[in-house]
């Protein structure tokens, strides 16, 4: 087989999954129409949470793998990594997030660390991820690495070229044009940003009765959400939207009532039952299928990243019983 592959898609799970492959002792060519600060990983609050994508166990395994790394790369400021003490909120009791078993030291929020209206909560210390900065970070490692970019854009498999190495796709919502009877979903998110008064310690609050609500402070801003609107896909911030945000954040979050806003943001999420994780064939080369990770993109992205090797070298991935990954051929 050859060692040259192909990864489709310049968004976080294409960059990492180059990255890896790279250091896997691939030669890799990343195929994209698009430049990292143009995906949607670059409008990603982001922090560490696996939010929004199934199947769990699986996910959860990816997350727990990139948590590690995330915590290591916290390290090194010019990353955009940073780790901050946060709490998770719950509304209901007995409640608990379901991914909280496997951080590190989590502990049961104190009375006077919850809101009016929270029963319990989880705090922890996670990675917060400035986007824009860690994108441009792994798009210089991949660089500095040997993978090479093509930025255009494909229509089909066909177009990809490279003779009959292995094709990696990950590209997002683009991945339901490029593999036949493939369906995505867009999942809106809106978000504001706003500039930091200050703060370290991020919120989410997934059960607020007026909408989910979290505030995920960054170096320099702040982000505040969101919405998660499937199958809508109006561009523009909606204005009436964005001052509920801002409404329920200031609530959470008094510090934030004479903070500039800067932005309001709309992403897609890359929607999908299941994340797809598997490898076919197509016109005589391996495809390997790495997308539909909703709102865990980042979250996820260095364990998938290290499957999608196993599956280029041809090597059986742990799955889940409770999977819904597509076996068929592209």
């Amino acid at each position: 087989m050859t060692n040259e592959v192909v990864v489709i898609g310049a968004g976080v799970i294409g960059l990492s999954s180059a990255l890896e492959l790279v250091r896997a002792g691939k030669r890799v060519t990343v195929i994209a129409d698009r430049k990292p600060a143009e995906t949607v990983s670059a409008v990603a609050a982001a922090i560490w949470e696996p939010y929004d994508a199934f199947p769990r166990d699986m996910v959860l395994r990816w997350s727990l793998d990139a948590l590690t790394t995330f915590n290591e790369l916290a390290a090194d400021p010019s990353t955009g990594v940073h780790l901050r003490e946060g709490v998770n909120l719950q509304r209901e009791a007995d409640k608990h997030a379901w991914w909280a078993g496997g951080v590190v030291a989590a502990r049961p929020a104190s009375p006077d660390e919850l809101p009016d209206g929270a029963i319990s909560g989880e705090v922890c210390t996670l990675p917060v991820i400035t986007m824009p900065v860690y994108l441009e970070w792994l798009l210089q490692r991949c660089s500095e690495s040997g993978v090479t970019f093509e930025w255009r854009s494909l229509a089909s498999l066909d177009e990809v070229g490279h003779g009959d190495c292995p094709i990696v796709v990950a590209a997002g919502l683009r991945a339901g044009e490029l593999v036949a009877g493939e369906k995505l979903v867009p999942v809106r998110g809106q978000i504001v940003r706003l500039a930091n008064p200050g703060l370290t310690r991020w919120y989410i609050d997934e059960d607020n009765p007026s909408g989910t609500t979290y505030i995920i402070p960054r170096v320099d801003d702040v982000i505040c959400g969101g919405t998660n609107e499937p199958g809508v896909t109006v561009a523009d911030a909606d204005p009436v939207v964005a001052e509920a945000i801002l409404a329920r954040a200031r609530r959470l979050e008094p510090m934030l009532e004479q903070a500039e806003v800067l932005a309001d943001v709309v992403g897609f999420r890359p929607g999908r039952e299941s994340v797809r994780l598997d490898a076919t064939e197509y016109s005589d080369r391996r495809v390997v299928h790495c997308y539909g990770h909703g709102g865990a993109g980042v979250t996820t992205s260095w364990g998938a990243a290290r499957d999608v090797v196993r599956l280029v070298d041809g090597k059986p991935i742990e799955n889940s019983d409770s999977s819904n990954f597509s076996r068929s051929t592209t």
